[in-house]
């Protein structure tokens, strides 16, 4: 799969699947603790209570995710990367794909989750 225009760092091997498992923990606990689908995304990091959000590497159109991005690092929200659109739904525990999620709540993961963020943040060179 090629580099998609919004995706602006490369993720390490095994970081999209940690930041998966995170996100799978938390909607286990709690499943309001995840925001589903672009435009609750894009309101939970407008809000400033997304944590760490998500982005499929396979959305068509691309622009579609292409500001997220964008207004992650406006606001100072980590993101990462997700090959697929139907892993992301499958973790949401949908039964279709999904282009993008924001954690609003670590629930009772937050070591792993302030970890993630900090490791996000460091290779999107935010401040």
């Amino acid at each position: 799969m090629g580099k998609v225009f919004y995706q602006k760092y490369e993720m390490p091997d095994g970081m999209a699947a940690e930041a998966l498992k995170l996100a799978e923990k938390c909607v286990k606990k709690d499943d309001n603790s995840l925001r589903r689908g672009t435009n609750e995304t894009t309101k939970a990091i407008e809000k400033g209570t997304a944590k760490l959000v998500y982005l499929s590497l396979d959305v068509d159109p691309p622009e579609i995710v292409g500001h997220i991005p964008l207004l992650c690092e406006d606001k100072k929200v980590p993101y990462v990367f997700v090959d697929t659109k139907k892993e992301l739904g499958k973790v949401a525990g949908l039964d279709v794909s999904m282009a993008s999620a924001a954690l609003v709540d670590f629930v009772e993961f937050s070591k792993d989750g302030e970890s993630l963020s900090l490791r996000a943040k460091e290779l999107a060179k935010m401040k």
